[in-house]
């Protein structure tokens, strides 16, 4: 889901237009932004991070933040779920650009902290973010100065604080009791996150509802920066104080809204993907050794960071890039953005069904996400 990348600049224009408010009402705006936003800081504490120091935000430094998407919230679930998305965002303030990776969830990875190789979205499930910032961070190696989650709740209450969207649907469906009629109609927060999640009952599965999704986002984003959102800023702060957790101090907000609006005007997107390969029973994504070096250059060289001709080794790896950890891509072709693309294999699905699905030991159920 490329939520995270919309609640961001969502979250900035609110926060400009509070900041930049020379009236009492932008006052008030000002004081409200600041209480929900204290609300949602919670620090962590990383002690398996490579990293001892974070850009420094206030001297619009490049920085990067991990956006995670959690599968708890929206299904009357209450557990600590699974990162069910999962995106490295780099925001350069000198170069005026932005990057957004999504990762694969299926990932094969090592889980630090963890002592063992698995998915990479299971690492939220087995240490919280910690465990997820450090994996991330050890695959990619590159520092993770921040991190931003929210649940699939905030998706439906940030679709009611607007108002609602207004869509085109091509497909009528019903998910889990909630119809979808087809045709051009108005979408509230329960309708607008059936629409953003359906996939079996659309032929392009997956890639559809990645479709719906990022036209989703992109409407709640065109109505949070609008002129008419200004009225119902304090049901967006409340959408995002109760859905929303991040390490982002207020004064970092202030600081992005400030001197990082040029960056997030620009953002370049780009997909971390492997192949599909069934092990035990259990399917995962595969990374090749070419495609993971060339996305970690390319996201150090965001960073303003030293790119690297090999993978990195040594003690400052938790436990080192594990043997059999990446194939070799060696005869597979690169794009010129740097994507690989796959020469033979699958492409992403064990089956052709856009689903990865397998019996999951980790969490004892038959899995189809």
């Amino acid at each position: 889901m490329r939520l995270y990348q919309k609640i961001i600049l969502g979250i900035v224009g609110v926060i400009t237009v509070a900041v930049l408010g020379a009236t009492a009402y932008g006052i008030k705006m000002y004081h409200d932004a600041n209480s929900s936003f204290n609300a949602i800081v919670e620090k962590i504490d990383r002690k398996n991070s490579r990293h001892v120091s974070k850009a420094n935000i206030d001297n619009t430094e490049p920085f990067s933040v991990l956006l995670m998407g959690i599968d708890t919230g929206a299904l009357g679930r209450t557990e600590q779920g699974r990162s069910d998305s999962m995106m490295v965002v780099t925001v350069n303030p000198e170069k005026k650009r932005s990057t957004i990776v999504s990762l694969d969830r299926d990932i094969y990875t090592q889980i630090v902290g963890y002592g063992t190789m698995d998915k990479l979205n299971h690492a939220y499930a087995f240490g919280g973010v910690e465990m997820a910032m450090d994996s991330v961070e050890n695959l990619l190696d590159i520092p993770l100065d921040h991190y931003v989650s929210i649940n699939m709740q905030g998706l439906r209450d940030l679709i009611d604080a607007v108002g609602g969207i207004t869509v085109n649907n091509k497909i009528d469906f019903t998910l889990e009791g909630v119809h979808v009629p087809k045709g051009e109609i108005k979408l509230n927060g329960k309708t607008g996150l059936a629409y953003a999640r359906m996939r079996k009952q659309d032929p392009e599965g997956d890639i559809g509802r990645q479709k719906r999704q990022r036209e989703v986002i992109t409407k709640i984003v065109n109505k949070v920066m609008s002129i008419d959102s200004v009225a119902n800023y304090q049901k967006i702060l409340k959408a995002v104080e109760k859905n929303t957790k991040t390490d982002l101090s207020w004064d970092d907000m202030l600081d992005i809204a400030n001197n990082y609006i040029p960056a997030f005007k620009n953002i370049e997107q780009d997909q971390l993907e492997g192949e599909g390969q069934m092990m035990n029973g259990i399917y995962y994504q595969m990374l090749g050794l070419n495609q993971i070096l060339t996305m970690q250059n390319k996201l150090k060289a965001e960073l303003n960071l030293p790119t690297s001709e090999t993978l990195p080794t040594g003690d400052e790896y938790t436990s080192g890039y594990a043997q059999g950890q990446f194939y070799d891509d060696t005869n597979q072709t690169s794009d010129a953005d740097g994507s690989v693309q796959n020469v033979t294999g699958t492409q992403g699905y064990d089956d052709g069904s856009q689903t990865t699905s397998g019996y999951d030991q980790n969490y004892e159920e038959q899995a189809a996400y």
